[in-house]
């Protein structure tokens, strides 16, 4: 009974952990975004979209006004947005985006998570070739009210819709890089409701490793993303 209690205890603060993690990333995201365009959503198109991604994972509106408050506050540290590129142990390619108060330690403690899980930092722009920055907008089915969904699709073209996939309950729809803004301009006025928006980069090429290697390169991205300054972090492992 005692190790059933434990296991579960584990998993509660696993996930209490992953919570707080999500919230502080999208908190320096809401304050980057303040900073750039100014607290007030209705004219900040980025704070918007931040604000929209923060209510889908349930983040508390009081965090999100104090994240906002913050940002707006005199003498309040800014955040700086800088990518870093490596490779994991056996070729999978790592594109991590940070947001950091310290660049120094930034990039000192990045460098130490490649190095001590078997990977190797790499030169801005080196993984060009293995990842395309799209704009993905995930959309609850319902909030379509009915639309049908090919009369959907082709509306989304000229906006510069790329792909669009469907699964039993979301919808997700990929643009270029330029044509993220213009997108979601266009379903906001088309009055369909996004549940989140994001700029990520997608792998044109993957990596296929047995069990044993993937559990490596795995390792590695999971101590990435332990780091306080750790934004988001891609691979192309397959």
């Amino acid at each position: 009974m005692g190790r059933i209690f434990e296991k579960r205890k584990h998993k509660m603060f696993a996930r209490f952990d992953r919570m707080a993690k999500q919230f502080t990333r999208l908190g320096k995201e809401i304050a980057i975004a303040v900073k750039q365009g100014g607290p007030n959503a209705d004219y900040n198109p980025r704070l918007r979209t931040a604000i929209q991604n923060a209510k889908s994972v349930n983040m508390p509106k009081d965090r999100v006004d104090a994240a906002i408050k913050r940002a707006t506050t005199k003498g309040e540290g800014d955040y700086e947005e800088v990518r870093f590129e490596g490779y994991a142990p056996h070729g999978v390619g790592v594109l991590v985006e940070t947001a950091t108060d310290n660049n120094t330690r930034t990039v000192a403690n990045i460098r130490m998570h490649f190095n001590k899980g078997g990977g190797a930092m790499g030169k801005t722009g080196s993984l060009d070739f293995i990842f395309t920055r799209k704009g993905v907008f995930k959309i609850h089915k319902s909030a379509l009210k009915g639309m049908d969904m090919e009369e959907f699709e082709f509306s989304l073209i000229d906006h510069g819709c790329e792909d669009l996939a469907v699964d039993e309950e979301e919808i997700y729809v990929y643009t270029d890089f330029v044509s993220y803004g213009s997108m979601g301009k266009a379903l906001e006025d088309m009055g369909i409701e996004v549940a989140t928006a994001e700029l990520q980069y997608i792998p044109n090429t993957y990596v296929d490793l047995t069990d044993e290697q993937a559990q490596e390169v795995l390792d590695l991205i999971e101590r990435i993303e332990g780091d306080d300054d750790v934004q988001n972090v891609y691979h192309n492992l397959k």
